[in-house]
């Protein structure tokens, strides 16, 4: 498993609030990562949706305030959070898992890797919208 990218922001709120909105990811959830689509199974902290076209396996893992989103072949993106003395540190990291064909990984992930900071910022502001803190990408 390589890292591929790594995303760092702060949220002005304590670890246990942010986590209480971020790891709300199933479908119609609170959370900025929130999936859309059809859950399997309908409760649970481990689940599949289907996203454009593909399907994509949350886990939750609530003890370690950290969300698993895992694609059918190359992608996986981890999101965690953890205190940090302005209050929350959020990491966002992205991982190829595929075996082999690292010249394909390189060439399908250029668009998820480019819309990546975009999409972090979006997640760090519209938490600290919710949260009614400051909030920003380190």
């Amino acid at each position: 498993m390589d890292e591929l990218l790594e995303l760092r922001g702060v949220v002005e709120a304590a670890p246990e609030a942010v986590a209480g909105i971020l790891l709300d990811v199933r479908p119609g959830g609170r959370s900025p990562l929130a999936t859309t689509g059809v859950a399997e199974p309908a409760e649970g902290d481990v689940f599949t949706v289907t996203m454009d076209g593909s399907k994509l396996t949350v886990a939750v893992d609530r003890e370690a305030q950290m969300i698993t989103l895992r694609g059918e072949w190359w992608y996986q993106g981890v999101t965690t959070v953890s205190a940090d003395e302005r209050g929350s540190l959020i990491v966002h990291r992205i991982f190829n898992v595929a075996a082999g064909h690292a010249w394909a990984v390189r060439f399908v992930s250029r668009g998820p890797l480019n819309a990546a900071p975009a999409q972090f910022a979006a997640t760090i502001a519209q938490l600290g919208q919710e949260l009614g803190c400051k909030a920003e990408v380190l």
